[in-house]
């Protein structure tokens, strides 16, 4: 099985992190399971790169951090998307159709196992 090269999703990060926003606060390890469960196993995504995204969008104002308990009572830092967030998710959302569209004209039906 070919896995997926960081290098190539690392602009989508944001994206993936705010869809699971967009539905519900959470907080980032809940995050990274969605992602990893979403993506069928084939994308983990870094502690490190997940925080790093965090925080970016945090000082860019697309998501902000609050104080709260998880369900076994341990304080956890959450996150929730704000409008400026939900309008950053549209325009990555359009930009990946795009990218999508372009990718495609250079990818061969043989190369990709679906003779």
């Amino acid at each position: 099985m070919v896995n997926i090269s960081s290098d190539v999703i690392r602009g989508y990060n944001d994206t993936m992190i705010l869809y699971f926003l967009i539905q519900e606060p959470s907080y980032a390890y809940e995050i990274s399971k969605k992602i990893k469960q979403h993506s069928h196993d084939k994308y983990v995504i870094k502690q490190t790169t997940l925080y790093s995204a965090m925080t970016r969008m945090e000082k860019n104002g697309y998501v902000e951090s609050y104080d709260g308990y998880a369900e076994n009572g341990k304080r956890r830092t959450y996150y929730r998307v704000t409008d400026l967030g939900r309008q950053y998710y549209q325009e990555k959302c359009e930009e990946w159709i795009l990218t999508k569209e372009v990718v495609e004209y250079f990818i061969e039906e043989e190369s990709n196992g679906y003779d």
